[in-house]
């Protein structure tokens, strides 16, 4: 079932703004129980973990910043 534009408008929002700092204190803490890695491995890590978090909510996220098309 597919979700209204307004519900994933308001699901969308609700990510950004709990969701995603959650999960950056998550990977942060993630990150600190190993030895500090070279920076470069470090920025790796935090791109890909930055990624990931996108992929699998890329559906909700899709044509939030168009107009409402069930008008």
């Amino acid at each position: 079932m597919a979700l209204r534009y307004k519900t994933r408008k308001w699901l969308a929002l609700l990510i950004l703004i709990v969701g995603l700092p959650l999960y950056i204190i998550v990977a942060v803490n993630v990150v600190a129980l190993f030895d500090r890695p070279s920076i470069l491995v470090e920025l790796a890590v935090y791109v890909g973990l930055g990624i990931l978090w996108a992929i699998p909510l890329k559906a909700v996220f899709k044509g939030i910043g168009q107009p409402d098309p069930d008008v």
